[in-house]
């Protein structure tokens, strides 16, 4: 991805392909043979049939300052282990001042279930309060989620 991207919101996208038979014809004739939803297509007259881009997901990014009791009780791990059941992406660090920060990658429902888990908190910790911030799409988190050290 490219590094200035300075937008919140990425979109992915999925090509599917499907193989084409003999000609575009053959494709139409079995096509109205089959029930049940079909895959979009594009038919054009130069390259025949051909992928519909099928978009997917739109990510949002995400930065979650969680307070009360959170540092020296396994929570960055907690959030680490969540990131990873959610498939996100981001990153998780201690903050001077007792909060932890959270800078999330996802789509917008993911990103509703990871503040739920923040709000549950692991079992050794208790939570007094989660803030959230709309945050601007860092490229360098987007790969994967880490825990960072402590800022």
């Amino acid at each position: 991805m490219d590094k200035e991207l300075d937008a919140a919101h990425v979109v992915r996208v999925e090509l599917r392909y499907r193989p084409a038979k003999n000609s575009i014809h053959a494709f139409k004739r079995q096509a109205k043979t089959q029930r049940g939803p079909r895959k979009p297509l594009v038919i054009s007259n130069v390259c025949g049939l051909r992928a519909k881009a099928n978009v997917r997901d739109e990510f949002s990014s995400r930065r979650y300052y969680v307070s009360g009791s959170v540092q020296g009780v396994g929570f960055r791990y907690f959030v680490h282990r969540v990131a990873r059941e959610l498939k996100l992406n981001g990153f998780v660090r201690n903050l001077r001042d007792g909060r932890v920060e959270v800078y999330a990658i996802a789509p917008a429902e993911t990103l509703a279930a990871l503040r739920r888990q923040l709000e549950h908190g692991s079992s050794g910790s208790y939570v007094s309060g989660v803030t959230e911030h709309e945050a601007p799409f860092e490229a360098e988190y987007s790969q994967t989620f880490s825990i960072e050290d402590n800022a």
